[in-house]
């Protein structure tokens, strides 16, 4: 696993490697990603969110609107 979190690299899913199991085998997964180094899962983790999400480097945003209202005077 490579050990960079750059959204631009070109990655390819190596297919190979998966496997269909039962959602009753969860253990087996939970111990696997606790022996995982903490920069590890996160490079898992935004390989996750880049194949859901996808590959865009910041977010669409809304636009900034600013209005003056003056207040009445007393």
């Amino acid at each position: 696993m490579t050990d960079t979190l750059h959204a631009t690299d070109d990655r390819r899913v190596d297919r190979s490697g998966w496997s269909i199991v039962s959602l009753d085998s969860s253990d087996s997964d939970v111990q696997y990603w606790l022996s995982r180094a903490p920069r590890e899962r996160l490079v898992a983790l935004e390989q996750v969110r880049q194949t859901v999400y996808g590959y865009a480097l910041t977010p669409g945003r809304l636009q900034r609107v600013l209005e003056i209202v003056e207040r009445p005077r007393r």
